[in-house]
């Protein structure tokens, strides 16, 4: 059931509390809202946003994108387990400057709108990125005893996207980082 003010009505949740207060009772609805007179309303669920359907479509399209070229890249350039994972490293270094650049650009810079940021930032880039293959790239250098090489990748994946978020961030705000 739909709500007027836009919330699906879920009765698996019960929220409405009761709290005294100088011998007298307050009654708090739903959302947290007291009610006259110390009398609670008719016992509401926890309420749950609407779903938009072409905000879960940008996130779609855009994580189709980026998991499409991400698969291609692993697929171009393969590598053995004790060897420098490039197409992991360099893709997951990009998806951490786009989504910097994209994140920062579209919340200060850009008018708001609705679907850019679930279409670069969550779908776009978290399709490109991929946390879960640098895992299984470091258990396979585990594996092959390739313990240095392991941690190199890890340590320069973590610095790397940081430094790529920054500046990003500081590209997007146009302020230059000084040397």
């Amino acid at each position: 059931m739909i709500t007027d003010d836009g919330f699906r009505f879920c009765p698996a949740f019960h929220v409405e509390d009761t709290v005294a207060v100088s011998n007298s009772a307050i009654s708090l609805d739903a959302r947290g809202d007291t009610v006259p007179d110390g009398t609670a309303p008719p016992s509401r669920a926890r309420l749950l946003p609407r779903l938009d359907i072409r905000e879960v479509t940008a996130i779609f399209a855009g994580g189709a994108i980026g998991t499409l070229l991400r698969a291609w890249l692993a697929v171009a350039f393969p590598h053995s387990p004790t060897s420098w994972p490039w197409p992991t490293f360099v893709v997951n270094i990009v998806a951490a400057f786009l989504l910097g650049y994209f994140v920062t650009r579209l919340q200060e810079r850009l008018p708001l709108s609705s679907y850019r940021r679930p279409l670069l930032g969550t779908g776009l880039c978290g399709g490109l990125s991929t946390f879960s293959t640098m895992q299984v790239e470091l258990l396979k250098m585990i594996d092959a005893r390739a313990y240095v090489l392991a941690d190199l990748y890890a340590a320069a994946s973590i610095v790397c996207g940081f430094a790529a978020i920054y500046v990003a961030t500081a590209v997007s705000r146009r302020v230059w980082v000084g040397a």
